[in-house]
């Protein structure tokens, strides 16, 4: 263990660690603009705003189609790509169809001015265009590496990162030593199958609704602070939702003009709250029902699903075990009033972090003060003072915590907030929900969909830890298990009740909690020395064949008890294809198949921007299924799609009897 010295001047080496990357990245990164070449003097064009510096060089398109291309800049500039022209004040963009390859591209604008695009593929807030997407050479003579890419700005930022878990772990060193190999070695080997899972066929279910979103701005996000801009205008994209998502992810945004690498972080974070299942069962239960309860959290097809995508779930689950975990660890060591205030503050820090993914992670904070409660000291008014400390301190901490990691707040925190919440308080698209198309479904949402979702074997497993609870009842471990399944159900009384399970993760990881005390249960009635040995086994191959008879469609998995996903689908019990999962293999048979110049009918795939057609389909688009050659029908079995009488089905997409996409031919 490093000297007490050496730990005290740990904060200082760090800040000096984190000064020196980003030093070194000032140093080493070329700004955008400084890829494009200078214009002479002689040949500036007279359009330009007065006072402006032109640039001028190529743009890498990396796929065919329509681009969104533009500028945001703080007073008048000019952009001419290719043929096209934009000019004004402020986020300007113009709408392009081009093919892959290098185009001309001009520029006329203020230092300060970022050039901004959304590629086929990508739309929603536009993106930063990289320096590696630039060259200050023609298109004819123009070389690029890595396009869409800005590798320095990754390693930089996840070097930082890296500093910040190790800060982390210095000031929990001697609670850390503390953990037993034994539960060391079930976290780490959980944590590796939790990874590996999700990692297998990683983009397997194709691009979904909200990743270029998420990605986009993550991808901003970090390209703001590794260069230390706290600019107003560029914290503004996807501001609706907070930003610690998109710092986790942005990260590996910037590895690819993909989203391959951000995914696998997000696989990274579910694996994490998966694994901090172990302490967290062997705190209210056993070590052995942990180590089951985050195995089967590993394997759930939900917490796959989401593990796979760029999205708020992802930190949403690692926030949640983490602030569970200390809550219950909050009186290990028999600690005075000092240490349980600074253990209040890093409470309040994670309630912080966990908000700053995403608003409705706020409910981990009344889950933490009903762990304190039921797992406090037996004297009343130790129990009493320590929850009044928790309340005084957490609360604060958390809102500074939101507050610094987010600088669109710096300025306007109240409006900042205010204009976040008012953008999520519209109105989302109507789904199918027991029988109904709705936007507006009742506040049994939610159990509905953890019910239907939950693999049977883990909602045998539910049930019988109910029974469990009936017959010989454990008043802590129940208290805290139904906290915590109650609390996060608290999204139920806000607008938000859409998507599935995707805003009740928490929930999610609290019925695999369940489930695993529940076959511990059954096990332990079994009068065999190796009964637990052989239930879990049984219980994990059930997953384990589970996960791969629905691969890779995660998304769209249902339980035996409501007859799989195709029964759901066929009678509008619960959304199927709801998030763009398959469109990509509809897709990819309309362009490897359909003749130069087809003309393609994109209206019944409602998330259009996951269509990467290849280039020559564009154009001309068929404006209605009649003048169409070929129809993709994405979700036909909850938006129907008008297919004329001289079509017929030559491909489909299905996902256990769900059909996802459609793909017809005249």
């Amino acid at each position: 263990m490093p000297r007490p010295r050496a730990l005290s001047l740990w904060p200082a080496v760090a800040v000096a660690a984190i000064a020196a990357l980003l030093g070194v990245r000032a140093c080493l990164a070329t700004k955008p603009m400084s890829r494009l070449a200078p214009t002479p003097v002689a040949d500036i064009d007279p359009r330009d705003p007065p006072g402006t510096r032109e640039v001028r060089g190529s743009l890498y398109i990396a796929r065919s189609g329509p681009s969104v291309i533009g500028f945001l800049s703080p007073s008048p500039a000019r952009l001419v790509v290719g043929a096209r022209e934009v000019n004004g004040a402020g986020l300007q963009t113009l709408w392009m169809l081009q093919a892959q390859g290098p185009i001309a591209i001009h520029f006329a604008g203020p230092p300060l001015a970022r050039l901004v695009w959304s590629p086929v593929g990508r739309r929603g807030d536009p993106e930063y265009i990289s320096a590696s997407s630039l060259s200050p050479d023609p298109p004819e003579t123009a070389t690029f590496t890595h396009p869409g890419t800005a590798i320095l700005d990754g390693v930089i930022a996840f070097a930082i990162l890296a500093i910040l878990i190790a800060s982390a772990c210095m000031l929990a060193r001697r609670r850390l030593a503390a953990v037993s190999r034994t539960t060391w070695l079930a976290i780490f080997a959980i944590f590796v199958v939790a990874v590996a899972v999700r990692w297998i066929d990683l983009g397997g279910h194709g691009q979904t609704w909200d990743e270029d979103v998420n990605w986009a701005a993550g991808r901003n996000y970090i390209s703001n602070v590794v260069s230390l801009d706290a600019s107003p205008d560029l914290w503004a994209w996807n501001f609706e939702h907070p930003p610690v998502m998109k710092y986790l992810e942005g990260i590996g945004a910037q590895f690819a003009d993909g989203f391959g690498p951000a995914r696998a972080l997000s696989a990274l974070w579910v694996a994490l709250g998966c694994a901090l299942l172990v302490p967290i069962g062997a705190r209210i239960f056993s070590f052995r029902t942990g180590v089951l309860a985050a195995a089967i959290a590993a394997l759930l097809p939900p917490l796959i699903a989401h593990g796979q995508i760029v999205g708020h779930e992802s930190p949403t689950v690692m926030w949640w075990a983490l602030g569970i975990l200390l809550a219950l660890a909050h009186r290990d060591g028999d600690p005075d009033r000092r240490t349980l205030r600074w253990r209040c503050v890093a409470l309040g820090v994670v309630i912080g972090l966990a908000v700053a993914s995403r608003f409705t992670n706020g409910l981990l904070g009344p889950l933490v003060i009903a762990i304190l409660l039921i797992d406090g000291p037996r004297s009343a008014a130790e129990l009493r003072r320590g929850v009044i400390e928790g309340l005084v301190i957490m609360p604060p901490v958390a809102l500074a915590t939101l507050y610094v990691v987010w600088p669109r707040l710096w300025l306007h925190p109240i409006g900042g907030l205010q204009a976040a919440l008012a953008k999520l308080s519209q109105v989302h698209s109507p789904e199918p929900f027991l029988g109904q198309i709705t936007n507006t479904p009742g506040p049994h949402y939610f159990l509905a969909y953890l019910a239907a979702t939950l693999p049977i074997g883990i909602l045998v497993g539910v049930i019988a830890w109910i029974v469990r609870a009936v017959r010989a009842p454990d008043r802590r471990a129940t208290l805290l298990v139904a906290a915590w399944f109650v609390i996060p159900l608290g999204v139920a009384l806000s607008p938000v009740r859409q998507d599935g399970v995707r805003y009740v993760m928490p929930c999610v990881l609290a019925l695999a909690m369940i489930g695993a005390a529940g076959w511990d249960y059954v096990a332990s009635i079994i009068p065999w020395r190796h009964a637990f040995t052989a239930t879990a086994a049984a219980v994990l191959a059930y997953l384990v064949i589970t996960v791969v008879r629905v691969h890779p469609y995660y998304l769209d998995f249902f339980g035996e008890q409501v007859g799989g996903a195709g029964n759901v689908a066929k009678h509008h019990a619960f959304e199927t294809a709801w998030w763009g999962e398959g469109v990509d293999r509809a897709v990819d048979y309309v362009n490897t198949n359909a003749p130069q110049g087809a003309h393609v009918y994109r209206d019944c795939i409602e998330p259009k921007h996951l269509a990467w057609f290849r280039g020559d389909l564009w154009v001309p688009l068929a404006r209605t299924p009649e003048a169409a050659d070929w129809i993709i029908a994405y979700s036909p079995q909850t938006h129907r799609c008008p297919i004329p009488p001289a079509f017929r089905k030559v491909f489909s997409v299905d996902a256990n009897g769900a059909i996802l996409a459609e793909v017809w031919k005249r």
